[in-house]
């Protein structure tokens, strides 16, 4: 599988286990402090080939994925829920750590970001499909966050995610009532 988009990731690490599953070329952020050169770097990427942002289900991930967005319009975004990106021995959280197999999944499931966007999904919609505001909430943005490939995020940042990656409705309230069906079972 080869990848036409350069990859933004963490670390040297995030590269060489990517570079185990795809044939791609990375930027590696080094770290959360995201540097003006870097940023340069990745703005010609976007404009010569594109760019897919690759990071940790963690908060710094997160923070190196919002700091590239803002700075980078019109990025990609590959996903891994923190299950798949869990270290063989429990200890960490990283792209570092995931298989292949979820690494190549990640990638076929890229999102693209978009800008200027009419809202589908409200606000009011999470309230009612119980995903801020309840007691099970964190638990249930966990479990959308896989089933729409969108990775977990608290409740602001996965209606700003829903949004941006222009998440249809009816895709969202399927993906809900997956959930609730779940629940019932149990």
């Amino acid at each position: 599988m080869k990848i036409k988009e350069i990859i933004v990731v963490e670390g040297r690490d995030d590269t060489v286990t990517i570079r185990r599953a795809v044939q791609a070329d990375t930027i590696e952020t080094n770290g959360s402090a995201v540097n003006d050169e870097t940023i340069e770097k990745i703005k010609l990427a976007q404009q010569t080939r594109g760019v897919i942002i690759f990071t940790d289900p963690d908060y710094p991930g997160q923070r190196i994925r919002n700091i590239v967005s803002e700075k980078v319009p019109g990025c990609k975004h590959a996903f891994l829920s923190k299950e798949q990106a869990k270290g063989k021995n429990g200890k960490g959280i990283g792209v570092e750590h995931a298989s292949v197999e979820d690494i190549r999944q990640a990638l076929q499931d890229v999102k693209q970001e978009w800008q200027g966007i009419d809202e589908q999904i409200t606000q009011e919609d999470l309230i009612v499909a119980r995903l801020i505001g309840d007691s099970e909430a964190k638990s249930r943005r966990e479990r959308i966050g896989k089933s729409l490939k969108i990775g977990y995020a608290n409740g602001k940042q996965l209606h700003k995610r829903l949004k941006m990656f222009q998440i249809p409705k009816d895709e969202f309230i399927k993906a809900v009532q997956k959930i609730n069906q779940e629940e019932q079972k149990s």
